[in-house]
């Protein structure tokens, strides 16, 4: 609790967000850029450990993008425990010291590369159901509703997570945010460019004019192509990816294969000195060849 941060400035942060007494546009602006206010409970600050990490890296974001629960300091003690079952498991099974520590670095960067992988699927499902729901709010439009209903329609009918996302977006404006900063807001979360699109839309329209359905509608339609052509592309270079991942994983296979083997005949990457600089320059060169590989096959549309 010692650590903990006071209480009573997040109570008037969130109320002079709400009533808009007290402190600038800016200031507020940056106060629902930081989706702390509205979001979190009044009485949760950051502790040391979660001020020392959000130094080395944005994890409130990517936990947000990936719709956890977990908190760096959660986050840091689960990669703790793994981190010292791993280096307890190496030892056990009497593993040279030198590679000691490797079973614990894979164990401890575990929880975040799940949490990277449930980020990357939930971005990737949003993409997918962006279409539908601009075309909900297309229909919406057309049938003489808000903007607002939309996103509520939204909300109330699709799935998560672009149900979630929009639902929040809606929420905000009847907090009192306005129409741009809450999209702003919602880009920030769900880093997606047929997002942007959709944003800078309804910006436009708002400043301009024009039929926002229609634009909608284009927009939905857009996607979709991209979709189809995204598929065709996979379909062609799946023979290039499935030769990488050979490729990748043929040394690794046989390398276990000798050394269950022939362990002696192995140990000489470690032991003698060319050995070790021969294992070296093919780690160097598998990592490089993994590199160009997935540059080949991956192609943006």
């Amino acid at each position: 609790m010692l650590f903990m941060a006071p209480e009573t400035s997040r109570v008037s942060d969130r109320l002079d967000l709400l009533t808009g007494i007290g402190g600038s546009s800016g200031s507020k602006g940056d106060l629902l850029k930081d989706n702390s206010v509205l979001s979190r409970p009044l009485d949760e600050g950051p502790n040391m450990i979660a001020q020392w990490l959000q130094k080395l890296a944005n994890f409130e974001l990517l936990f947000e993008q990936a719709d956890t629960s977990l908190t760096p300091s959660k986050l840091a003690v689960v990669s703790l425990i793994l981190g010292l079952a791993g280096c307890a498991l190496g030892v056990a099974l009497h593993a040279p010291p030198a590679t000691v520590p490797l079973p614990g670095l894979l164990a401890g960067s575990l929880p975040i590369f799940w949490i990277i992988m449930r980020r990357n699927k939930r971005l990737k499902t949003f993409g997918a159901q962006l279409p539908d729901a601009l075309e909900m709010i297309a229909r919406a439009l057309r049938a003489g509703q808000s903007l607002s209903f939309g996103f509520n329609a939204v909300a109330a009918e699709m799935p998560q997570p672009v149900g979630k996302e929009f639902g929040r977006a809606f929420d905000e404006q009847n907090l009192g945010v306005s129409l741009d900063d809450s999209l702003r807001s919602m880009c920030q979360r769900v880093p997606n460019l047929d997002l942007r699109f959709f944003v800078t839309a309804v910006v436009l329209q708002r400043q301009t004019g024009g039929d926002l359905s229609e634009i909608l509608d284009k927009i939905g339609e857009l996607i979709r192509d991209r979709f189809r052509i995204l598929g065709q592309v996979q379909a062609l270079t799946g023979e290039g990816r499935l030769s990488g991942v050979v490729l990748m994983a043929l040394p690794l296979v046989l390398f276990v294969a000798v050394y269950q083997l022939n362990p002696k005949y192995v140990s000489m990457l470690w032991t003698d000195p060319m050995g070790k600089k021969m294992l070296a320059v093919a780690i160097f060169m598998q990592i490089l060849g993994a590199v160009v590989i997935k540059k080949i096959v991956d192609i943006k549309v």
